[in-house]
């Protein structure tokens, strides 16, 4: 049993984190083995995330005051919690990923740039192309017009190229 000292640090460090983060999905890990916690937890490290196994009390606590307070009102059950400050893209895609290859593993709800959503907009969120995919996207749009003008002015000179070409070959400048 953990002495009150240590529940306050515990405390004040879920809180900390709740007031960082922009993107927190709270999920159910009802079942899962050592290896499959493991294995998500890699997963979310890997998409830039961290990932913590919350009592419902503390997190409740923790959250009053902040964005996800909302989001965590009236949980049950055995709940985690996976948390960014960067892309929610990746976090949710890795996490959806996950859950479709283990089925113990279930979304209760999100808070995405401090608004509360249901389980189908997480959904919604991991079919979304990543933020690379999205600047690439941008980037080929900002560079396209360059691309067509230069196209255009080359190919302008290669006809007057050709036509000269074959006023020479036609002995017709004399």
């Amino acid at each position: 049993m953990k002495k009150k000292s240590e529940k306050e640090k515990d405390l004040a460090a879920l809180r900390k984190e709740f007031e960082k983060a922009q993107h927190v999905f709270l999920t159910g890990y009802e079942k899962m083995t050592v290896q499959q916690d493991y294995e998500l937890r890699k997963a979310v490290r890997g998409a830039g995330g961290k990932y913590q196994v919350v009592k419902n009390n503390l997190a409740e606590k923790a959250s009053s005051g902040t964005a996800a307070e909302k989001l965590t009102e009236g949980i049950a059950g055995m709940t985690s919690m996976a948390w960014t400050e960067r892309d929610p893209v990746a976090l949710a895609k890795a996490l959806t990923a996950y859950a479709k290859t283990n089925p113990a593993f279930v979304f209760k709800a999100g808070m995405v740039e401090g608004r509360v959503v249901d389980v189908g907009s997480i959904q919604a969120l991991a079919s979304m192309p990543s933020r690379e995919q999205i600047l690439a996207k941008v980037l080929f749009l900002i560079q396209a017009p360059a691309q067509r003008l230069v196209t255009a002015l080359s190919g302008a000179g290669r006809n007057v190229a050709a036509v000269i070409d074959q006023g020479v070959k036609n002995e017709k400048f004399s």
